[in-house]
This record gives structure tokens, C-alpha cells and sequence, in this order.
């Protein structure tokens, strides 16, 4: 019986080395996406391609109502996921005597407030598959050691590790894993403005690459991983 993952913000960057990778490891993805609909359909394209199943789930992971429904709808048609892969987010850099309201709401609404908007619908028909699970959550070295310019991005991230744990606890008896990842510089889109010397700041003198992120969310979705919980895993070249 084939096992599916949905995977948020799967249509570029870590979320499609994802989405890719775990097809490959065997499971059906569901490519989660906001706005890019025809870079989604390709990473699904490219899943069918493998063998695997595919289909598209579109919502806003801060828009509590519509994320909910969707969902809902979702598991309504096709049943309750093995696994739940968080990794939709974004950032609004600002140094803090210069954030904006918005600049704070809107990053905390999708980065943190995402964790409580995918997972509170799908967490009781993971329980109710009565079997194990896997919740991955990508957090950021900024939600460990905080960065210039981020505390809001920083806030988010630190909260995202501190509810996966809490998170872990509720869910260890039922076999559902909770583990977080913690990238730090990583080669995507999101880093392509990034004016610093890698050199100085990672030991390993190098951007991460985002199939090196999802290697280790592969093995936390296997069962090879059936007795890791509650972690909180740094990807980042030895930068702490």
C-alpha cells in the first residue's frame, strides 16, 4: 500500500528536492504550492514520471480558513497522509528599529502561524490511520542562533522548534515522529541576493544545496527513523 506526503512550498527550492527525493525513496507526494502553479505541475510531472502519484494542493499556509478546508477536502477524497513535510515560508529582512508591523505580522502568520493552519487538521486523521507517521518541520539556523536583520524571521523559526517538541511529546505513543530541520546558508532563490563571503561564515566554505537538506528529511521520513523524535537537526556546514 503506497504511503503519501504532502510536502508545503514544493514547487522550487528545498520543497522540490523534497518532493523529488521522496518519490524516489517510493511514496506519493502531494506538491503543495501558492502561487506557482506551472512550477508545481512540473515537479508533479516529474514524480509521474518516476512511477509515483502526484496531484496538486493550492492554499495560502497563513490563511487558517482556506488552508483548513482544502485539506479537509483533500483527506475527504483520498484519506489521511503518512507524513506532513512544513517547509513553506518566506522572509522580510529589516534591521528591528525598522521592521514594520507588517514586516513582523505577516512573517510570523505564515512561518509560525503555518505550523498551527496545515497541522491542526491533519494531526487526527494521522492518529486515526493507527499506524506511524512523520511530521518534518524546517526551521533555520536563524530560529537557533538568530541573524542581523531577522528577528522576526528568527522568532518564527525558534517557535517552530519549540512547538515540533511539544508537538513530539503528544504525538510519540501513537508512532508519529515530530523532528525539525535547521538549514543554514543554503543555494536557492532565497539566498541568490545574499551579499556575504561564505568563506568567512561556514567552515565548510560553501552554500548547502537544497538535495543535501532533503537527504536528511528522506531519512526522517523512512522508518529507518521510527526512533527519532523531538530533534532538531542543523544542515549548515558546521556553522554552530
Amino acid at each position: 500500500m503506497s504511503q503519501t506526503i504532502l510536502i508545503t512550498g514544493a514547487s522550487r527550492g528545498i520543497g522540490r528536492a523534497t518532493a523529488l527525493r521522496l518519490a524516489r525513496d517510493g511514496f506519493d507526494i502531494v506538491v503543495h504550492y501558492r502561487h506557482s502553479e506551472a512550477q508545481a505541475r512540473t515537479v508533479a510531472d516529474e514524480i509521474i514520471a518516476m512511477g509515483r502519484q502526484a496531484r496538486l494542493l493550492q492554499f495560502d499556509v497563513g490563511a487558517r480558513d482556506e488552508a483548513r478546508a482544502c485539506l479537509e477536502a483533500d483527506i475527504a477524497e483520498h484519506g489521511a497522509y503518512y507524513g506532513v513535510v512544513l517547509n513553506a515560508g518566506f522572509h522580510q529582512d529589516a534591521p528591528f528599529p525598522g521592521m514594520t508591523d507588517t514586516q513582523w505580522d505577516s512573517v510570523l502568520n505564515v512561518d509560525l502561524g503555518g505550523f498551527y493552519n496545515v497541522l491542526r487538521p491533519l494531526v487526527m486523521p494521522m492518529i486515526q490511520r493507527r499506524t506511524s507517521g512523520r511530521i518534518v518541520v524546517l526551521s533555520s539556523a536563524a530560529g537557533v542562533i538568530g541573524n542581523r536583520g531577522q528577528v522576526n524571521y528568527g522568532a518564527a523559526k525558534g517557535g517552530l522548534i519549540a512547538a515540533s517538541k511539544s508537538l513530539a511529546l503528544e504525538l510519540a505513543k501513537r508512532k508519529i515522529t515530530v523532528n525539525c530541520i535547521a538549514p543554514g546558508w543554503v543555494n536557492t532563490d532565497m539566498t541568490d541576493s545574499v551579499d556575504i563571503d561564505i568563506k568567512q561564515i561556514v567552515p565548510m566554505q560553501r552554500m548547502g544545496e537544497a538535495e543535501e537538506v532533503a537527504g536528511v528529511i528522506s531519512f526522517l521520513c523512512s522508518g529507518d527513523s521510527s526512533y527519532v523524535t523531538r530533534q532538531v537537526i542543523a544542515v549548515n556546514g558546521g556553522l554552530f
